[in-house]
């Protein structure tokens, strides 16, 4: 399993509604590969379906082959279609893969609880406490996951995100990471992208 994360950066609103739609096109090749894609967190944007960042894991035999596709720049060209006669056309964010050992935090270290999921999904979702937020108790960190329909995968997933949030502690500890890390996140190299997309159709 790999963690993807899809990130506007300090993008305008355009960038967010580009994270979007990559999210979507980016889940139609993962199925075409027989790849399980699903979505760990969210950061939403002003506009219904745009979002500043997502993080998602990605599972199966090709993960890395639909991870090397999408690693770096994308580039969006499109006229805006929030701020109209606007002559930017050219909207770019960033996907970075990240790579988590799972036996990286164990058990015993994290306390589960269960919940009833929420939100679509119908009498299952209703009738199932499936949903599971973990809380690592060293550093009180906690993550709620809901996107499995067993609890058993929702642990699983909960502690690759705890996981990936205790990495992120430790490159704080060091001053060059951290500054790395900032430039990853929030600067999107835009002479280089890895895939450009155009129109709303996002082809």
């Amino acid at each position: 399993m790999l963690l993807l994360q899809l990130s506007a950066a300090h993008g305008p609103e355009e960038c967010a509604l580009a994270v979007g739609k990559a999210l979507g096109r980016l889940r139609q090749e993962a199925k075409q590969l027989g790849l399980n894609v699903e979505v760990l967190e969210s950061v939403p944007a002003r506009h219904h379906g745009t979002f500043h960042s997502v993080l998602l894991s990605v599972e199966g035999e090709k993960k890395e082959e639909l991870v090397g596709q999408w690693a770096g720049t994308i580039q969006w060209i499109c006229q805006s279609p929030y701020r109209l006669g606007h002559r930017r056309k050219n909207w770019f964010i960033g996907v970075f893969p990240f790579e988590v050992p799972e036996d990286r935090v164990a058990d015993d270290l994290i306390r589960f609880e269960t919940m009833r999921a929420s939100g679509p999904g119908g009498q299952h979702v209703n009738k199932t406490e499936s949903a599971v937020r973990a809380t690592h108790v060293a550093t009180g960190i906690t993550v709620k996951v809901s996107a499995e329909r067993s609890q058993f995968a929702n642990k699983r997933l909960a502690k690759l995100l705890i996981a990936h949030r205790l990495a992120t502690m430790e490159e704080a500890k060091n001053a060059e990471l951290v500054a790395k890390r900032r430039l990853l996140h929030h600067s999107v190299d835009r002479g280089n992208p890895v895939r450009v997309f155009r129109g709303m159709e996002f082809v």
